[in-house]
């Protein structure tokens, strides 16, 4: 399908059979976008072991939704580099530094 290989904006929820974790993940990232992900679980290290294996800069676990304000938006892979929001989203315009002094008496 061609939904299964493009990054598609707008209310769309494709529906597709997987008959175990792996599959569904290794499918879920063979893809070269990665701006967003959802799935639901009830089991809680389901929830944290598919959300480290997934390749999508933000992922939303039960949560149709998983954006706010104060929260970094943005993706990986050919979906963006960076971020907007959040203390995130001013880091490419500043310019860090370190500065060490000791002073000795």
């Amino acid at each position: 399908m061609k939904i299964a290989h493009e990054e598609t904006f707008g209310p769309v929820a494709p529906l597709i059979r997987f008959t175990s974790e792996d599959e569904v993940i290794r499918r879920a990232n063979d893809i070269e976008y990665g701006l967003a992900s959802y799935f639901y679980t009830n089991d809680l290290s389901r929830m944290y072991r598919v959300s480290e294996q997934l390749e999508y800069g933000m992922i939303g676990i039960n949560d149709p939704a998983p954006f706010a304000v104060q929260a970094p938006f943005g993706g990986i892979k050919e979906s963006g580099v960076g971020r907007e929001g959040g203390t995130e989203g001013i880091e490419d315009y500043l310019v860090v530094k370190m500065t060490s002094v000791q002073i000795r008496q």
